[in-house]
Order: structure tokens, then sequence, then C-alpha cells
């Protein structure tokens, strides 16, 4: 039963569908049509008004025509009016100019009358002036003599001053030649001193030459100081620590070195003749008490020269007189690049030459540099 049922509401709803679908297509042919309609009609009022529109625009430019006509009339009109008024604006302009005329010729005649009274007036002080200036022009006149006067005493004073200072010149003359003499004199005097600053040059040089002497004869054997030209013998090789007893094992050693080293001070004649002392110095580290180290370098240095001494080297070629012993404690370490004491090199006996006025050589040496 319920199928049924179903089946006729379907086929109604089919049905009811069917005549909305056929009524909107009616009310879609009435709308088309009512557009084609509508269209026709409006073509139409179209194609009239286009037919009117052409009538009004032929008798727009009719009318145009007489305007541009009727505009180049008034244009006419209007420049002949134009013209009429500037004429009488300048036949007016020209009365008021007349007019004024008059007033300016009366008002300078009057001005003229008045003028002819200053100039009266300016006459008769000019009289006046005239009479003033004639008594200052005499009065100028007196000035003017005495400046003459003056200028003639100036005159003479200059003429004085010439002679003065042609005097001068002379003198001046005489001083330059005096001053060339002078200049002769002391081109001559450093001349000289050139002279005997190569002579001093060359004995302050004497001292270069014994330490290029000792480095030619001693070579890589034992370190020489490239200033001083000291040799420098290390404390460990020569001491146990803290002794200044010389160890026998030293002895061989130190006297081939010390021989060699004054060979090579006494083979030049020149170098001989200005040797003066030979200085054996004992050096310490800074570790101990600086008169511990003073006591300790002393006597390392005098066991050194008491050793040197016995030598027969020492005897033959009378050294006795020129070894002199000196302790300098821990006074000139060796110290690296960054200033840090190197304590093993600071332990060191130095023996070193000193010649005859080295003290002034030095002292000339600074003052040529």
């Amino acid at each position: 039963m319920f199928s049924k049922r179903d089946g006729d509401a379907e086929t109604n709803f089919w049905l009811s569908y069917a005549d909305l679908m056929a009524g909107l297509l009616f009310v879609f042919i009435l709308l088309i049509g009512a557009i084609i309609v509508k269209s026709t009609l409006l073509k139409s009022n179209l194609a009239n008004k286009e037919a009117s529109l052409r009538n009004s625009n032929q008798q727009v430019s009719l009318r145009d025509r007489e305007l541009k006509r009727l505009q180049k009339l008034l244009a006419q009109r209007s420049a002949e009016l134009n013209a009429t008024q500037h004429n009488l604006r300048i036949s007016k302009d020209a009365l008021k100019l007349k007019t004024k005329e008059i007033i300016n010729l009366n008002n300078i005649l009057l001005s003229q009358t008045t003028q002819l009274d200053s100039y009266t007036n300016k006459i008769i002080i000019l009289q006046n002036l005239l009479q003033k200036s004639d008594a200052t022009i005499h009065t100028q006149r007196k000035k003017l003599q005495e400046y003459n006067n003056s200028v003639y005493l100036l005159s003479n004073t200059l003429t004085k001053k010439e002679q003065q200072l042609k005097l001068n010149n002379e003198k001046l003359l005489t001083l330059l030649e005096a001053l060339n003499q002078k200049e002769t004199q002391y081109d001559a005097l450093v001349a000289k001193l050139q002279a005997q600053r190569a002579k001093i040059k060359s004995l302050t040089g004497i001292k270069i030459k014994v330490i290029g002497a000792l480095k030619a004869i001693l070579k890589d054997k034992v370190r020489i100081d490239p200033k001083s030209g000291a040799l420098e013998l290390a404390s460990n090789i020569l001491f146990d620590k803290g002794s200044a007893h010389l160890k026998e094992s030293a002895k061989k050693e130190l006297k081939a070195l010390f021989i060699e080293y004054v060979l090579a001070l006494t083979s030049n004649p020149t170098i001989a003749k200005q040797l003066d002392r030979i200085v054996i110095e004992g050096h310490t580290d800074s570790d101990g008490g600086y008169l511990y180290n003073l006591n300790l370098s002393q006597k390392r240095a005098f066991a050194v020269m008491r050793y040197l001494l016995t030598l027969e080297f020492t005897k033959q070629h009378h050294l006795q007189e020129l070894l002199v012993a000196s302790g300098r404690s821990y006074l000139d370490p060796v110290r690296d690049a960054q200033g840090v004491e190197q304590k093993d090199a600071s332990r060191r006996i130095v023996i070193k030459f000193q010649l005859k006025n080295d003290d002034a050589m030095q002292e000339i040496e600074k003052i040529l540099e």
C-alpha cells in the first residue's frame, strides 16, 4: 500500500515540475518577444531623431553664419567707437597739458625770480669770501716761503748724509775685505782641523785593528767580544761551583788561549807600543749577596792571574807589570734579547786589554762622532 502511494507522489512531483518548466518557458518566450518589440520601436525613434537632428544642424549652421556677420559688423562699430574715444581723450589730455604748462611756467618764473635774489645774495657772500681768500693767499705765500727755506735746509742735510753714507760704504768694503781674509784663514783652519781629525781617527782606530787581529788569529777557538775585544772563558770550565780553586784540567787550555791572545796583541809593533795593561775580571751570576759574589769573583780573578804569572811565557815577555785582577760580582750579567739574565753565561772569566790613554781615546771618539 505504501509503495503505491510513493509512486503517485513521485508522479505528481514530476507533473508539477513539468508544469513549472512550461510556465517558465512561456514567460521566457514572452520576455524575448517584448525585447524584440522594444528594440524595433527604439530603432524607429532613433531614425526619426537622426533626421530631426540633421535639420536642426542645418538651421544652426545658417544661424552661425548670420551671427559671425553680425559680430564682424559689431567689431567694426566698436573699433570706430574706440578711435573716437581715443581722439577725445587726446584732445582732453592736450587741454590739460596746456593748462599745466601755463601753471608750470608761472612757477618757473617765480622760481627764477627767487633764484635771482639768491644769486645776488651769493654774489655778495662770494665777494666777502674773495677778500678773505686774498688774505689767506698772502698767509699761504708766507708759509710757502718758510717751507722752501726748510727744504733748502733739508737738502743740505741730505747732502751731508750722502757723504756720510759714502764713507760708511767705504768702511763696509774694508770690512768685507777683512771678512774675506778671515774666511780664507777659517778655511785653512778647517783644513788643518780635518787633518788633525783624520790623525786622531787613525789613533782611535787602533783598538778596532786590535780586535780584528784577535779575531783573525783566534778565529773560532774562543769567543771574542766584538766591541771590547775581550777573551771570555766560562767559570764552570775553570772552577767548581762556589770555589775559587783553579782546576788542574783547565790550566793547559787556559795557558794556550792566554799565549795566543797575548801574541795576537804583541805581534803588531804599533799595537804593542799602545798596550797599557791586561785586565783579568771575574764575574758571577746574581745568586747570593753582592759581597759574597764580589769576594768570589775577586778570588777567581786573582787565582787566574797568579797562575798566569807562573808561566815562563809571562816572564819572557815581561807581562807581570801589565796583568791586573779585578772582581765585578754580578754587576755585568749576560742577558738575552728579552733582558733575562743567563746565569751560566754570566759566570765567567774575562781577559781584556787596555790601550794607553784608552779613556781619552773614548772621549775623543765621542767628540768626533
